[in-house]
């Protein structure tokens, strides 16, 4: 058997302390698989005293990421501190000046930092990986990365943030309103205290932005992507949907439209019938879709330190096999700059929420404002009739194909109408 591969970790949280559970309970296991044992050597933490279910006193502990990266006696350097800069960036960037691997669960690093510390990590001949980055355990850089290499990717999407997908999932089967289901997602520490990261598209943005570097060979560009999250997501819509065919799922989805990037964060309807659809509770779920395999779909834990950690010690077996690949696919080297294509150029179908005073004309200001835009109704919903003339009433619009630009024209002046009770509310229709 080989020599030991020589491990760092810095941060020592759920996922950190995972993955030195696992690499401690696998041992032998992942000995036998890499032909050489994995042996962490150093750790770093702010607090020491915690118990993290693991002896630590055979390691080196360090107080600074920093200066770990820097002298510790290790081959690859795991960060697990977290955020897009500071001591996350500069431990990660000191790692690769000494010329070590680096491996990370930082989605919001690679998201803002990814080409750079690609490039040097080229320039130092050391791999930089993030399976766990992107869609906790389930392999899907892997997947895009070796199993579609064939291909060329002209579509990345899916279910990225586990909490939105539970809150809507709940949202569905109990009848709860937003925030009912966002406080109970709370109480199950499904969701933080502060919500917002995963509820207004972030976390899934930061994720699709390093999905679309990988599937199309060129830079990180999250400051490409459209973002929009689920608050404004009510238990109508979810019915509505229901009722029309669809399920609404927070999707991320990256596709090269005229030779631009085009990368969104939003509520989607998707008919019932597609597998993603049935993607339920905590799971995340993506699809690429290849020219010669077709579409490829993998389903599984988004989070959690068991299936974030099995994909950290994933990279790290890569490594210890000599497994060293390009960071985004391309060597870093010839990664493109693709243009970002504005969301306004957008085409697709829509979901339209109206609340309206019930009085006669109101759906025909409602069809003049679309159809001087040239967008064409599919389907309209309106249950039944208010108590009383002139009381509010929801009115659903689902339309054909239609640029955004269009669509927002048309919403404006939507919302102008002296019998629309407050603003209308969209949903994209994902039918391709």
């Amino acid at each position: 058997m080989g020599e030991s591969v020589r491990i760092a970790i810095a941060g020592l949280g759920t996922v950190g302390a995972g993955v030195l559970a696992l690499l401690d309970r696998q041992s032998a296991l992942l000995a036998s698989r890499c032909g050489r044992p994995l042996q962490v050597v150093a750790v770093s933490a702010r607090d020491r005293s915690k118990d993290r279910g693991t002896n630590l006193n055979a390691l080196e502990w360090y107080e600074d990421a920093v200066q770990m990266a820097r002298e510790a006696d290790a081959d690859v350097f795991v960060e697990l501190i977290g955020g897009a800069d500071g001591v996350a960036r500069e431990a990660v960037s000191a790692a690769l000046a000494e010329k070590r691997h680096v491996v990370t669960a930082n989605k919001a690093l690679i998201a803002h930092h990814g080409t750079e510390l690609a490039i040097r990590a080229a320039e130092y001949d050391r791999t930089l990986a993030y399976e766990a980055a992107v869609a906790g355990g389930i392999p899907i850089i892997k997947a895009v990365r070796e199993g579609m290499a064939a291909n060329r990717i002209s579509k990345v999407y899916g279910i990225l943030n586990g909490t939105s997908n539970f809150i809507l999932t709940t949202m569905r089967d109990t009848g709860m309103d937003f925030a009912e289901a966002l406080a109970q997602a709370q109480s199950m520490g499904i969701a933080e205290a502060d919500p917002g990261f995963d509820v207004d598209g972030v976390d899934a943005a930061h994720k699709l932005s390093i999905l679309a570097a990988l599937a199309f060979g060129s830079e990180v560009r999250f400051d490409g992507v459209y973002v929009e999250g689920i608050r404004n997501v009510t238990a109508f819509d979810i019915n509505s949907a229901e009722e029309l065919g669809y399920r609404i799922k927070l999707l991320g989805i990256a596709s090269l439209v005229e030779g631009e990037l085009e990368q969104r964060v939003h509520p989607c309807m998707v008919p019932k019938d597609r597998p993603i659809a049935a993607v339920e509770g905590v799971l995340n779920a993506v699809v690429a879709e290849g020219d010669e395999s077709g579409p490829i779909m993998v389903e599984g834990a988004g989070a959690g330190a068991g299936p974030t950690a099995s994909a950290v010690v994933a990279d790290v077996i890569d490594i210890a096999r000599g497994n060293l690949l390009p960071a985004f696919t391309v060597p870093a080297a010839g990664l493109s700059r693709l243009p970002a294509r504005p969301m306004e150029r957008h085409v697709g179908c829509y979901y339209l929420r109206l609340t309206v005073r019930d009085q006669p004309g109101v759906i025909a200001d409602v069809a003049a404002a679309l159809r001087d835009e040239s967008i064409s109704m599919e389907a309209m919903l309106q249950h039944g009739r208010a108590n009383g003339e002139g009381e509010a009433v929801p009115v659903v619009i689902t339309t054909h194909e239609t640029v955004e630009a269009s669509m927002r024209r048309a919403l404006e002046r939507i919302a102008r109408c002296e019998p629309v009770l407050e603003a209308p509310r969209v949903i994209r229709i994902e039918t391709h």
